[in-house]
């Protein structure tokens, strides 16, 4: 039996290789969207020998949202699952001083996702059928001042999510909100990472998948971090504030 095509947006991070190979390893067509897509045609032979699935190359910048309707219209086939992991981290004390950059990690982490998912949902709903999943941030459940420029980003693409579900939960269109916490990848090199906090991208593969499969809503990559997270968001706004976290 043929697989339903899988649609990655990112597909040149860690995280979203990690993932294709997890939907090619059960037999997905996979269909990889990137800026300088050309760039990833090594990522797609590998798959395609490895996996025996058919993989195609999709030029796609998450900035340029005039463009994402001609580029799901362009798709060989409309994906059954698309999944966005776009982002960007950028650097907080840079970006309180340089308003352009601050913008460009606002814009790629909620407003360009947003936009792009908005016209895949809106091909969903019309077919009645398929599943989104946005990678948002533990960083978007509460603004602290070492992440907020980032963290409000992932915040706003967290609610965008939940209400997409909201609005698609009778349409036949599910909608999955993923929160990695830390990964290992090359945006973090620089980082020094608590282990037990810190997944690898093939564990963000996995619960993307399962999550999937599954029909969940909101997935914690590490349960931990649901746990972590709901501490810090019930601490007093009048301590919180004169808190270095």
């Amino acid at each position: 039996m043929t697989k339903a095509p899988v649609l990655i947006l990112g597909g040149r991070s860690d995280i979203g290789s990690a993932i294709a190979h997890r939907f090619a390893t059960e037999g997905h067509p996979i269909q990889l969207a990137a800026r300088r897509s050309d760039d990833l045609e090594m990522q797609k032979s590998d798959l395609e020998l490895r996996y025996r699935i058919p993989v195609t190359l999709h030029e796609f910048d998450t900035l340029e949202t005039a463009a994402h309707a001609a580029f799901v219209a362009g798709l060989p086939e409309l994906p059954e699952v698309a999944i966005c992991v776009v982002g960007l981290l950028g650097r907080q004390q840079e970006d309180e001083r340089d308003l352009e950059a601050a913008i460009r990690v606002m814009r790629s982490n909620y407003e360009g996702p947003a936009a792009a998912l908005s016209v895949l949902a809106s091909a969903f709903e019309a077919r009645g059928s398929g599943t989104i999943v946005g990678v948002s941030s533990v960083a978007g459940d509460r603004g602290r001042a070492s992440n907020y420029i980032y963290g409000s980003a992932k915040a706003g693409f967290t609610a965008f999510l939940s209400g997409l579900r909201n609005r698609l939960a009778k349409k036949g269109v599910h909608v999955v909100t993923v929160k990695p916490g830390f990964v290992r990848t090359r945006m973090t090199e620089d980082m020094e990472l608590p282990g037990r906090l810190t997944a690898e991208p093939s564990e963000v593969a996995d619960a993307v998948y399962r999550a999937v499969v599954r029909g969940r809503d909101v997935v914690y990559v590490r349960p931990i971090w649901r746990i972590v997270m709901m501490v810090i968001r019930l601490i007093p706004e009048g301590i919180f504030k004169r808190m270095k976290i």
